[in-house]
């Protein structure tokens, strides 16, 4: 497999850019996989999939789920049912990573947010498992421990994608 067959190309670094436009761009420059990014799917998966694949491309990831720490029952409740959304938009894409972004702390402390994140990561990997999606937790830069992730070094991710004890994670 060359370096190009390799290669994918993150629909946020044109978010300006439609979906159709990055696909354009990727399939005229050779790239054969994009990670394409839920807000750019205008709820359309099954859309999405099709102008994709009519353009010879793979989806590598599907960008984000995750954001499990929220003010409310209600609103964390909600979150998970995103996830799960989500978590079928990838099958649709034909993705095999759904990319997880923790979320912020929302007034917990930062121990408490991480086991919010693992507990809503437990809730969601059955759904993940069955669909043959892996759960890619991603850590960002601790400049964005407020606002973001919670997830902010490789052991963190590593150590809760051990705790789930799971090929999908």
């Amino acid at each position: 497999m060359s370096l190009i067959e390799r290669l994918s190309f993150n629909q946020i670094t044109v978010d300006p850019w439609s979906l159709e436009q990055a696909v354009h761009q990727c399939s005229r420059c050779g790239i054969t996989q994009i990670g394409v990014w839920r807000h750019k799917l205008d709820d359309d998966a099954a859309w999405a999939s099709a102008l994709i694949r009519d353009a010879d491309l793979r989806v590598s990831s599907l960008c984000r789920g995750g954001w499990f720490s929220a003010p409310t029952v209600q609103e964390r409740r909600a979150r998970i049912a995103d996830n799960r959304v989500a978590i079928e938009q990838a099958v649709i894409l034909g993705a095999r990573v759904l990319v997880i972004v923790a979320g912020p702390a929302h007034g917990q402390t930062l121990d408490d947010a991480q086991a919010t994140v693992l507990d809503g990561l437990h809730e969601i990997l059955p759904d993940a498992e069955k669909a043959g999606i892996i759960l890619g937790i991603e850590p960002l830069h601790p400049m964005y421990a407020a606002e973001r992730s919670v997830v902010v070094t490789l052991r963190q991710a590593n150590d809760m994608a051990e705790q789930l004890s799971s090929p999908a994670a």
